[in-house]
Protein backbone atom coordinates (compact mmCIF):
# COMPACT_ATOMS: atom_id res chain seq x y z
CA UNK A 1 0.00 0.00 0.00
CA UNK A 2 1.49 2.90 -0.66
CA UNK A 3 2.16 6.03 1.44
CA UNK A 4 0.11 9.10 2.22
CA UNK A 5 1.65 12.02 -0.14
CA UNK A 6 2.61 15.35 1.60
CA UNK A 7 0.93 18.30 -0.05
CA UNK A 8 -0.53 21.67 -0.03
CA UNK A 9 -3.80 21.52 1.29
CA UNK A 10 -6.37 23.28 -0.76
CA UNK A 11 -9.42 25.22 0.61
CA UNK A 12 -12.21 22.88 -0.12
CA UNK A 13 -10.13 20.65 2.48
CA UNK A 14 -10.15 23.03 5.55
CA UNK A 15 -13.32 21.26 7.61
CA UNK A 16 -11.80 18.06 6.94
CA UNK A 17 -8.37 19.54 7.97
CA UNK A 18 -10.19 20.84 11.39
CA UNK A 19 -11.83 17.06 11.72
CA UNK A 20 -8.49 15.46 11.61
CA UNK A 21 -6.83 18.00 14.04
CA UNK A 22 -9.89 17.66 16.12
CA UNK A 23 -9.37 13.71 16.62
CA UNK A 24 -5.62 13.61 16.77
CA UNK A 25 -6.09 16.22 19.17
CA UNK A 26 -8.13 14.54 21.83
CA UNK A 27 -6.38 10.66 20.93
CA UNK A 28 -3.89 13.27 23.21
CA UNK A 29 -6.64 12.44 26.16
CA UNK A 30 -6.68 16.12 26.88
CA UNK A 31 -9.64 17.09 25.67
CA UNK A 32 -13.05 15.65 24.32
CA UNK A 33 -14.43 15.86 20.98
CA UNK A 34 -17.47 18.07 20.73
CA UNK A 35 -19.05 20.19 18.39
CA UNK A 36 -17.84 23.59 19.93
CA UNK A 37 -14.40 22.51 19.54
CA UNK A 38 -14.87 21.30 15.79
CA UNK A 39 -16.36 24.94 15.01
CA UNK A 40 -13.75 26.23 17.05
CA UNK A 41 -10.67 24.67 14.63
CA UNK A 42 -12.57 24.77 11.27
CA UNK A 43 -13.00 29.12 11.98
CA UNK A 44 -9.62 28.86 12.91
CA UNK A 45 -7.65 26.78 9.78
CA UNK A 46 -8.62 30.09 6.94
CA UNK A 47 -7.70 32.33 9.54
CA UNK A 48 -4.18 31.15 10.22
CA UNK A 49 -3.93 30.31 6.24
CA UNK A 50 -4.18 34.08 6.07
CA UNK A 51 -1.91 35.49 8.67
CA UNK A 52 0.91 33.06 7.04
CA UNK A 53 0.59 29.46 7.65
CA UNK A 54 1.85 26.70 4.84
CA UNK A 55 -0.56 24.77 5.48
CA UNK A 56 -0.17 20.73 4.28
CA UNK A 57 -1.69 17.55 4.31
CA UNK A 58 -0.46 14.12 4.00
CA UNK A 59 -3.73 12.58 1.62
CA UNK A 60 -4.15 8.73 1.43
CA UNK A 61 -5.73 7.99 -1.78
CA UNK A 62 -8.37 10.87 -1.16
CA UNK A 63 -8.56 10.57 2.71
CA UNK A 64 -6.30 13.12 4.81
CA UNK A 65 -4.03 11.38 7.50
CA UNK A 66 -2.62 14.07 9.29
CA UNK A 67 -2.13 17.84 8.78
CA UNK A 68 0.95 20.44 9.13
CA UNK A 69 1.02 24.26 9.44
CA UNK A 70 4.31 25.69 9.59
CA UNK A 71 5.19 29.58 9.69
CA UNK A 72 8.13 30.03 7.16
CA UNK A 73 9.14 33.70 8.13
CA UNK A 74 9.58 32.70 11.79
CA UNK A 75 10.98 29.28 11.41
CA UNK A 76 7.45 27.94 13.21
CA UNK A 77 6.35 24.51 13.51
CA UNK A 78 3.09 25.54 14.60
CA UNK A 79 0.65 22.07 13.99
CA UNK A 80 1.66 18.39 13.72
CA UNK A 81 -1.28 16.27 13.40
CA UNK A 82 -1.41 12.56 12.58
CA UNK A 83 -5.11 11.10 12.74
CA UNK A 84 -4.97 8.67 15.35
CA UNK A 85 -5.48 5.65 12.43
CA UNK A 86 -2.49 6.25 11.34
CA UNK A 87 -0.13 7.14 14.53
CA UNK A 88 3.03 5.29 14.89
CA UNK A 89 4.16 4.08 11.81
CA UNK A 90 6.44 6.88 11.14
CA UNK A 91 4.70 9.34 9.10
CA UNK A 92 4.61 12.28 12.08
CA UNK A 93 8.50 11.35 11.54
CA UNK A 94 7.96 11.96 7.33
CA UNK A 95 6.35 15.41 8.24
CA UNK A 96 9.01 16.47 10.32
CA UNK A 97 11.61 15.60 7.53
CA UNK A 98 9.61 17.48 5.13
CA UNK A 99 9.30 20.34 7.58
CA UNK A 100 13.35 20.67 8.03
CA UNK A 101 13.42 20.07 4.00
CA UNK A 102 11.35 23.69 4.30
CA UNK A 103 13.16 24.90 7.17
CA UNK A 104 16.25 23.30 6.93
CA UNK A 105 18.88 25.53 10.07
CA UNK A 106 16.29 26.19 12.19
CA UNK A 107 12.36 25.16 13.52
CA UNK A 108 10.66 26.06 17.28
CA UNK A 109 7.56 25.01 18.54
CA UNK A 110 5.59 24.77 21.09
CA UNK A 111 3.65 21.84 22.75
CA UNK A 112 1.26 21.85 25.67
CA UNK A 113 3.18 20.18 29.41
CA UNK A 114 0.29 17.62 29.69
CA UNK A 115 1.09 15.77 25.71
CA UNK A 116 3.91 14.34 27.25
CA UNK A 117 3.47 11.82 23.71
CA UNK A 118 4.69 14.60 21.75
CA UNK A 119 7.01 16.50 23.43
CA UNK A 120 8.80 13.04 24.07
CA UNK A 121 8.88 12.26 20.71
CA UNK A 122 10.27 15.60 19.94
CA UNK A 123 12.89 15.47 21.98
CA UNK A 124 14.05 11.77 20.39
CA UNK A 125 13.59 13.40 17.25
CA UNK A 126 16.50 16.12 18.13
CA UNK A 127 14.37 19.30 19.53
CA UNK A 128 15.82 21.18 22.75
CA UNK A 129 13.71 22.30 25.85
CA UNK A 130 14.07 26.08 26.15
CA UNK A 131 11.62 27.21 28.46
CA UNK A 132 8.02 27.07 29.59
CA UNK A 133 5.19 29.45 29.62
CA UNK A 134 1.80 29.95 30.33
CA UNK A 135 -0.41 30.26 27.22
CA UNK A 136 -3.11 32.84 28.08
CA UNK A 137 -5.14 32.14 25.19
CA UNK A 138 -5.06 28.75 25.83
CA UNK A 139 -4.95 28.69 29.40
CA UNK A 140 -2.30 26.14 29.34
CA UNK A 141 1.65 25.74 29.73
CA UNK A 142 3.30 25.29 26.57
CA UNK A 143 6.79 23.71 26.21
CA UNK A 144 9.01 25.64 24.03
CA UNK A 145 11.68 23.73 21.73
CA UNK A 146 13.90 24.23 19.16
CA UNK A 147 16.01 22.70 16.18
CA UNK A 148 19.23 23.32 15.10
CA UNK A 149 21.21 21.89 11.60
CA UNK A 150 24.46 20.62 12.94
CA UNK A 151 25.80 22.17 9.68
Amino acid sequence: MPEPVIRPARSDEYDEIARVWMESWVSTGLEDASDPLLEKLRARVPMEVEKGWSLYVADDDGRLAAMLAIHLPDCYLDQLFVAPEYQSGGLGRRLLAFTRNHLPNEIWLRCVRENEKAWRWYEREGFVFEKEQVEPMMGRTMKYYRWKSAG
